[in-house]
């Protein structure tokens, strides 16, 4: 198949899925095209198969704003004429799906079949914007086909939109062979020079992420527990977190390190990865910190539940719910044979999604969408 790919190309989830789809897809002969304004972060080195097609935006005195929805649309344009694309892979609504639709009309002599999968905060936020919600529901009507990473996000589609569409929950993955345990002795002696537990939340450090609920949660364990504190990644949020781990004293045990292209051994030297989010249509996070062998502590927002087991790979609470999550975590990290047990599940559930069993599924259904079958409600 020869499919265009329209995703964000930062450290975001529906990028990551985006990018780790597309880079599965080459290997198995498939021709991939990346359609965005850069180069997608996990999109490193040559690939045999893939190819990347940057929008170039032009910026003219009379318009207040660039306009990337249209520069998208023609860039998608020519890039299915010119290597004669079959389907256009949309990941994330808003703009790309617009970009999409009103690419597939300029392209009438070009039969071209689009495809958007919904991720979460387009939907969940962005889309209940009211300047874009006629667009946004347009958008996702008029797709060939939709898929979501969670029954959570599809019933919420169906629910906030009135979306008359049949929507394919495909949930999101994780490949096996890279995220897994490894040793870790570098990490640890940076971050835990004298043995001590070792917590972890990786995020784009937004308001939804409750970081800060994070940090609240480790100076409750640290009462119990000699532990340290990893944040990875950057956002808003992260001038105010530095300012509370000051505030409470625990800034020497807490280390910001900020994006990091080489997650697995800084998962690796965790014990235990918290997501205490406000919402969350999947948890990629918590998936790859799975597939490490670190139990999870979350909220019980959105598509978390079905990653979840509750008392097996890992603990759920209530968003919010600080004093709770902190005794999930004190009681796994006190009680070694029961920690062993539940990162030992963790990583079995995590083999579940793992990323030739998920991209499989995409192959399937992009075959449903091109030979025109009626696509069946999941």
């Amino acid at each position: 198949m020869k499919i265009g790919i329209t995703c964000y190309p930062t450290y975001g989830g529906s990028g990551v899925v985006a990018t780790e789809l597309g880079k599965a897809l080459a290997e198995k002969g498939h021709s991939v095209h990346f359609i965005s304004y850069a180069m997608p972060m996990r999109l490193n080195g040559f690939m045999d198969n893939i190819s990347f097609h940057e929008v170039e935006i032009s910026n003219y005195p009379l318009f207040d704003f660039p306009l990337y929805t249209i520069a998208l649309a023609s860039k998608m344009v020519e890039v299915a004429r010119y290597e004669k694309l079959e389907l256009l892979h949309c990941h994330y609504a808003i703009p790309h799906a617009t970009s999409a639709y009103l690419a597939k009309q300029m392209l009438s002599d070009h039969p071209i079949k689009v495809i958007t999968t919904l991720h979460g905060t387009d939907i969940t936020l962005v889309g209940l914007e009211p300047s874009f919600l006629p667009a946004m529901k347009f958008s996702i009507e008029q797709s060939d086909g939709v898929t979501a990473v969670s029954r959570f996000l599809k019933e919420k589609t169906l629910t906030n939109y009135g979306i008359n569409k049949e929507i394919e929950v495909i949930p999101n993955f994780v490949d096996t062979s890279k995220y897994r345990r490894i040793d870790a002795q570098d990490v640890l002696k940076y971050c835990a020079p004298h043995g001590e537990k070792v917590l972890i939340h990786t995020s784009n450090f937004r308001q939804v992420k409750r970081v800060q609920d994070v940090i609240r949660i480790f100076v409750e364990v640290k009462k119990k527990v000699n532990c340290r504190l990893l944040l990875v990644g950057d956002g808003p949020e992260r001038s105010s977190c530095e300012l509370l781990a000051r505030e409470v004293g625990v800034q020497d045990s807490v280390k910001f390190l900020g994006k990091q292209n080489e997650i697995v051994p800084l998962l690796s030297a965790a014990d235990l990865f918290l997501m205490p989010s406000q919402s969350e249509s999947f948890g990629l996070s918590a998936l790859e910190a799975m597939a490490c062998e670190v139990p999870v502590i979350s909220s019980s927002v959105g598509g978390l539940p079905e990653l979840q087991i509750h008392g097996e790979t890992g603990y759920i609470a209530e968003i919010g719910d600080i004093d709770r999550m902190a005794r999930y975590a004190i009681d796994l990290l006190t009680n070694p044979s029961k920690h062993r047990l539940f990162a030992q599940a963790a990583c079995k559930r995590a083999m579940e999604f793992e990323m030739t069993k998920i991209v499989r599924l995409y192959e399937q259904y992009y075959e449903r969408v091109l030979t025109g079958e009626r696509i069946a409600s999941s």
